[in-house]
């Protein structure tokens, strides 16, 4: 078993009723856990890799009726390289 976790952004909250059939969607052999986070629209989904793929954990959600956006990176984007000091002139 390969555990992995994906993260996918949703435009619209989710309904009850589409809370209701994510529900079963944790019924899915594979699929280990979902944690929302209402306040960035996420969705962190812990899935068995050996037996599903991220399309498909996205496709799963999507059935549900969930209004996926895109998936997004677990790993931060590295910080802007900084700026050189600035050489003084010999004027």
């Amino acid at each position: 078993m390969t555990n992995l976790d994906v993260v996918f952004r949703y435009g619209t909250q989710p309904s009850e009723a589409v809370l209701l059939a994510l529900s079963g969607a944790r019924e899915v052999y594979g699929i280990r856990r979902l944690n929302f986070d209402r306040a960035k629209q996420t969705v962190l989904v812990e899935y068995d890799a050996t037996r599903l793929t991220g399309a498909v954990v996205a496709s799963l959600l999507r059935q549900a009726g969930l209004d996926v956006v895109e998936e997004m990176s677990l790993i931060p984007p590295p910080p802007a390289p900084a700026a050189p000091p600035a050489t003084p002139s010999l004027n």
